[in-house]
């Protein structure tokens, strides 16, 4: 057992012989482990009577608390968060332009959609890429959604693959998509937990496309339509996103984010099958104010920042800095970081050359109370080169005698 101070984080390491991660370049995990905790003054989160519900830490993607969140709900328009990460990409990647216009087919004619939430296109006529992507977004335009949908891929069913290609990209673990907007469809699913990992995933991979969240207004065709999200009126609370849906077999879905303006902690809401447009927005309320009042940024490590070093046979070097590639960081409970310890276990030992910068050697588990509630996979800061002929001949001999023993 290796102790080591590292500011006010306490670190301690083990050893196992199973391998905790495959060797590669590592990004941050996702924890799923449970969560945390809350420290004894803070008092119990809400617990809205709703279908499913969460709150997620947007930094490390955790789940800070919730309930029925992986259970398989209907996410009505909520899919057009998906069907704009799409269309946010192909324009990033430049295979689509903001100025690129598009002909409304008679698939995407606004009176083919009924009731529903429509942009009212008009068939035969041509719209900008950038006119019906904020359509969708804003108004929640099914009509748009079509559009964009035969634009990009040649039909519905298409596009749904590449929704559903991309969804399997940022995370998503419960979610299958067969059209673009979200009317009902038995073979069309989400949860709660992956509609958060989808707004945080338009939140980090799509900046400029999220800024179009915040917009409370759109007009097209002389009609003006406002942004459903109620939130983004709420001068209390600095919510700049995301989305609404409502479909009856379900109720009425949020997705919402907030920053803490003091310390930049961001998190997202999610609430599904509510009773109404007012209480989806006030219970997505009293989850953010209740994260951003009791919770706060932890960040124990700096990317490359030296955790510790670990010994490496049949080397050029004899050891290697092992830390982490990306900022660690993710919210705890207010006044619990003296009670935050972190404890390693390296995948081998020793370690065995060649090593290359970003390897991972191990996983690094960071508890509350006892309790694990978030883990990283610790890496190799440094390149290792094989040794030559005679250091590892005497190497080899080492670890064979050390093995007898």
């Amino acid at each position: 057992m290796i102790k080591r101070i590292l500011g006010t984080l306490l670190i301690t390491g083990t050893i196992t012989g199973t391998c905790v991660a495959a060797p590669g370049t590592a990004a941050p995990v996702e924890s799923t482990l449970p969560p945390p905790s809350p420290a004894q003054k803070i008092p119990d989160p809400p617990h809205p009577d709703v279908r499913a519900y969460l709150l997620m830490d947007y930094t490390s993607g955790r789940v800070l608390f919730g309930e029925h969140y992986n259970e398989r709900i209907d996410p009505a328009s909520l899919t057009k968060m998906m069907t704009s990460y799409v269309i946010g990409q192909e324009l990033k990647l430049g295979r689509i332009h903001p100025d690129d216009r598009v002909s409304i087919s008679e698939n995407a004619w606004s009176k083919n959609l009924g009731d529903s939430s429509k942009m009212f296109l008009e068939i035969g006529k041509t719209v900008p890429v950038d006119l019906l992507n904020k359509g969708i977004i804003i108004q929640s335009g099914n009509d748009a959604c079509i559009a964009m949908a035969e634009y990009i891929a040649g039909s519905e069913s298409s596009f749904a693959s590449l929704m559903n290609e991309w969804g399997k990209r940022i995370g998503l673990r419960g979610s299958n998509f067969v059209n673009s907007h979200g009317l009902y469809n038995e073979k069309h699913y989400s949860t709660a937990y992956d509609m958060a990992v989808l707004g945080r995933a338009l939140i980090k991979d799509l900046p400029e496309e999220y800024k179009i969240y915040s917009q409370k207004e759109f007009t097209f065709n002389g009609i003006k339509q406002i942004n459903r999200n109620r939130l983004l009126w709420d001068t209390s609370i600095n919510v700049d996103g995301i989305k609404t849906g409502h479909i009856s077999q379900v109720g009425y879905n949020l997705v919402a984010s907030a920053v803490n303006d003091k310390n930049g902690m961001r998190l997202i809401s999610v609430i599904i099958g509510d009773v109404s447009e007012k209480s989806r927005a006030a219970n997505s309320l009293a989850l953010l104010r209740y994260g951003l009042r009791f919770y706060e940024p932890y960040t124990p490590l700096a990317k490359g920042q030296v955790l510790l070093k670990k010994e490496v046979r049949l080397g050029d070097l004899s050891e290697v800095p092992l830390g982490t590639l990306h900022d660690v960081s993710f919210a705890v409970p207010l006044e619990s970081e003296s009670r935050i310890k972190a404890t390693y276990v390296m995948k081998e030992s020793p370690l065995k050359a060649p090593i290359t910068k970003g390897q991972v050697m191990g996983t690094l588990t960071f508890s509350l109370d006892g309790k694990a509630i978030y883990e990283i996979p610790l890496v190799a800061l440094n390149d290792v080169a094989e040794g030559g002929f005679m250091s590892r001949m005497w190497d080899q001999m080492y670890m064979a005698v050390s093995g007898w023993f």
